[in-house]
């Protein structure tokens, strides 16, 4: 009877400081949930996108692999295929003064208004293998569809594109704090020269 009432007391210290130990971890689980819903990427409310489509030029980037090469005169052109998806043909001058160019292609997710495209520059052929597709968000867009930041929702990438090879630097400014407001490191942003 003595051992019954030893391994009880010894169960319901051991549960008690399990649920202890549970419960704070259980806090923490449940704040890092509420913080990443307050931390998440917010797109704009809706793309127009024959409105959005033409040309449209880097301003600054986030370094990434697959634009290592790219030095100057990066630009993105933005047409309707006959399916109805995108075309896009993007464009750099590399370091030896020629013109690298990638044919893509751009679909949108969701409703017909929504501000959530992927791209691939895979061939069509692997367009139903996911990872070959890469998500291109519309997160800032002025309402003349003028100038533009693309991300994801991981922040990993960000583009400033405008429709003018240069923009007003205090336009540039204010899509700066409204990235911050966005938890985005603009610290990150390389300019992209433009020259004519």
């Amino acid at each position: 009877m003595l051992k019954l009432l030893q391994v009880n007391i010894f169960l319901t210290i051991y549960l008690g400081l399990t649920t202890l130990a549970l419960s704070p971890m259980q806090v923490s689980a449940q704040a890092n949930a509420q913080l990443g819903e307050a931390m998440a990427v917010k797109t704009i409310t809706t793309l127009d996108v024959p409105r959005y489509l033409g040309t449209w030029y880097e301003i600054a980037k986030f370094p990434n692999w697959f634009q290592k090469k790219c030095t100057s005169n990066t630009k993105a052109i933005y047409s309707t295929k006959m399916d109805g998806n995108l075309q896009v043909l993007n464009s750099c001058q590399i370091a030896n003064g020629e013109t690298s160019q990638a044919i893509g292609a751009a679909r949108q997710i969701g409703a017909p208004g929504s501000p959530k495209l992927q791209v691939r520059f895979a061939p069509e052929w692997l367009s139903f293998l996911p990872f070959v597709w890469g998500d291109y968000w519309i997160i800032d867009l002025d309402a003349q569809y003028q100038l533009a930041a693309v991300s994801d929702p991981q922040r990993e990438y960000l583009w400033v594109l405008s429709r003018t090879p240069q923009i007003d630097p205090k336009v540039y400014s204010d899509l700066l704090q409204r990235l911050k407001q966005q938890q985005f490191d603009v610290s990150k942003l390389e300019l992209t020269p433009q020259k004519n």
